[in-house]
């Protein structure tokens, strides 16, 4: 870690990162909600991913009020309210959507508990638009992607152990071996995670967060003169070819996860309540290529960057195993995932770095890992598909910085039509959801592999794109969304 990391102010930057935990603890839990709706409300599999159309879906919603609410008082909301208001805010507007969990659950009604996932999923959108950008201030900037990764790697451990816990909160142990389902068992774990909203809303209002934050500010770069600067974002080509990447990535990743259990229960017999270890292991794929391509932004040591490199993913493995093993799972099943990872290492290696060429690579491999499981049965297609995690850990922050690249001034407004895209994740699922309704759910993972083939031609595409602009890239680093 670099020696300018020290100015970060850590008494800050702890209590913001309570937020990044629950973003992907609830978010990878809806994969363990989903079967538990589909098998107690007689869904079909399309109607059973409106789970994820609801939760996602107000992330768009989420933003475009913001840009309305920020527009007709003529003032920013953060900026009015400040940082650390809007941040609990945020949270206590999620805390009120798991409050609907109580009359749906006694009124029996699916259509109250995806609002319930819609109203979470407004307060996470407005968190997130606080969260991130206050991570970066609370030290200096050249320094803040490593307080984002840091962030990203809390995000992926909520992910991990969500669906563990929301699991055994409705089916009890691991050993009962529960295959009744019972939505009036979903009421409780959603109204205690309301209550734990509220806590880290008063926490984070009580905390030493600023409200205004004093960042420090970069010196503005300016492109080749040959490079025009345009009036808005959706001028830039590579803006308009990333959102639809953004869409399709939070799309693949979240569709794979969310149309998992399915694949499990009706293609291999699994129970409902069996399904919790391998949704844990899809979202903890996503923690160990994170924490392989974040090892970067910590050491600028050659040698040790490549030990690193292959330590880091093998230590967020073993956080899967370990936090499986407390759970009561058998870990017989994973050891030999291990293999898997090395794929992943050498793929990162290959890449260098570069965020166009780890966007291709890990696309090209997202398109083997669906096609082999939907060719194959059995464990090797469970281990096919859970490592398309592996290969979305690192897209986010390529997508990312090669959609913002070169648009100078309208950054942030490129940026927060990224963040719209997020909607992907809840429609690609709907998508999937449909065609397995069609050809099933194995051969559903077609879907996948179209918006896998997109990415890959974004990758290739957009630097093209950016040369003609004068740009050009190293390295990147980053988390998650």
């Amino acid at each position: 870690m670099s020696s300018s990391n020290a100015q970060t102010k850590w008494g800050q930057f702890i209590p913001l990162v309570t937020v990044f935990f629950f973003w992907g603890f609830v978010a990878a839990s809806n994969d363990i909600l989903i079967p538990v709706f589909k098998t107690a409300f007689n869904l079909e599999q399309w109607q059973s991913q409106l789970v994820s159309v609801a939760f996602y879906i107000a992330y768009t919603v989420g933003s475009l009020m913001y840009i309305g609410i920020s527009a007709a008082t003529k003032k920013d909301i953060v900026e009015r309210l400040g940082y650390k208001n809007s941040l609990a805010l945020g949270v206590l507007i999620s805390a009120l959507g798991t409050l609907l969990f109580y009359p749906a659950d006694e009124t029996g009604s699916f259509a109250l508990m995806r609002s319930g996932l819609f109203i979470v999923g407004l307060g996470f959108s407005l968190q997130q638009t606080v969260a991130n950008p206050l991570a970066i201030a609370l030290g200096p900037v050249a320094t803040g992607s490593q307080r984002l990764t840091l962030a990203g790697g809390i995000n992926n451990f909520g992910t991990t152990i969500g669906p563990l816990l929301v699991s055994f909160a409705i089916f009890g142990s691991a050993s009962a071996a529960s295959t009744t389902v019972d939505i009036n068992s979903v009421k409780a774990p959603y109204l205690i995670l309301g209550l734990a909203f509220v806590l880290v809303a008063v926490f984070l209002k009580f905390s030493s967060l600023p409200n205004h934050p004093e960042a420090e500010v970069e010196e503005e770069k300016t492109l080749d003169n040959f490079v025009k600067q345009r009036k808005s974002a959706l001028q830039y080509p590579q803006l308009i070819l990333g959102m639809v990447a953004i869409f399709l990535y939070v799309g693949v990743e979240v569709s794979t996860a969310s149309n998992l259990p399915a694949y499990l229960e009706e293609d291999l017999g699994f129970a409902t309540s069996a399904v919790a270890p391998y949704v844990s292991l899809y979202w903890a794929s996503l923690m160990i290529g994170r924490w392989g391509g974040a090892v970067e932004a910590f050491t600028s040591d050659k040698n040790l960057l490549v030990l690193l490199k292959i330590v880091a993913p093998y230590l967020a493995f073993g956080v899967f195993l370990g936090v499986n093993a407390f759970m009561g799972h058998d870990l017989a099943p994973f050891y030999v995932y291990a293999a898997i990872v090395v794929v992943l290492i050498a793929a990162d290696f290959a890449s260098k770095g570069n965020p166009a060429n780890m966007l291709g690579y890990f696309s090209i491999l997202g398109i083997v890992a669906l096609i082999i499981g939907m060719l194959t049965e059995g464990d090797i297609s469970i281990y096919a598909f859970t490592s398309v995690g592996l290969f979305c850990s690192t897209l986010w922050p390529c997508i990312f910085t090669l959609a913002v690249s070169g648009l100078g001034k309208q950054t942030t407004q490129g940026s927060n039509f990224l963040v719209m895209m997020i909607m992907g994740g809840g429609l690609v699922s709907l998508a999937q959801g449909t065609v397995a309704g069609i050809i099933g759910i194995h051969s559903s993972y077609i879907v996948g592999v179209v918006c896998f083939a997109y990415l890959a031609f974004y990758a290739f595409t957009v630097k093209g794109i950016l040369s003609r602009q004068g740009i050009s890239f190293g390295r990147v680093s980053g988390g998650g969304h």
